[in-house]
């Protein structure tokens, strides 16, 4: 049996913009049973989005799989292929975001836009997330 943790409410009111900006959004309804939060209909990928609280969202990615693996395990039962992708989006009490597309083993991260982070732009924008986190600014998203 997959555990799902308490919708994070906070997190979704705030993903909506977001969201938005990708395309028509539908929410799922709660449950115990519910696969994903919401979807982003536009015209290809269409996208089955999970939205979580992030205690740690600095935290490498392997640490992330292994703390949301039963999330992770609810998206990868979606049927995937060019024109549907699954992503698990992360919030800090802050409002930093981080994005990740799902793939069959891991997550890869991705802008707000769904765009693949180039290589060593993870590292500096979370070198700059930590930062203003720090000293208690809020983040904007990527």
């Amino acid at each position: 049996m997959i555990h799902r943790r308490a919708r994070a409410h906070r997190a979704l009111r705030d993903a909506i913009p977001i969201a938005k900006a990708r395309g028509l959004i539908q929410l799922a309804m709660g449950g115990p049973e519910r696969i994903y939060d919401l979807s982003i209909v536009s015209k290809i990928p269409i996208v089955f989005a999970t939205i979580m609280f992030a205690p740690k969202i600095l935290a490498p990615v392997p640490e992330l799989v292994e703390y949301y693996a039963s999330d992770l395990a609810r998206l990868r039962v979606i049927a995937r292929d060019a024109a549907i992708v699954t992503e698990l989006w992360i919030r800090s009490r802050h409002g930093t975001w981080r994005f990740f597309q799902v793939t069959p083993s891991t997550i890869v991260e991705i802008d707000r836009d769904g765009n693949r982070l180039e290589s060593g732009k993870t590292i500096e924008y979370l070198a700059g997330v930590a930062e203003r986190e720090k000293s208690g600014g809020v983040t904007p998203s990527l």
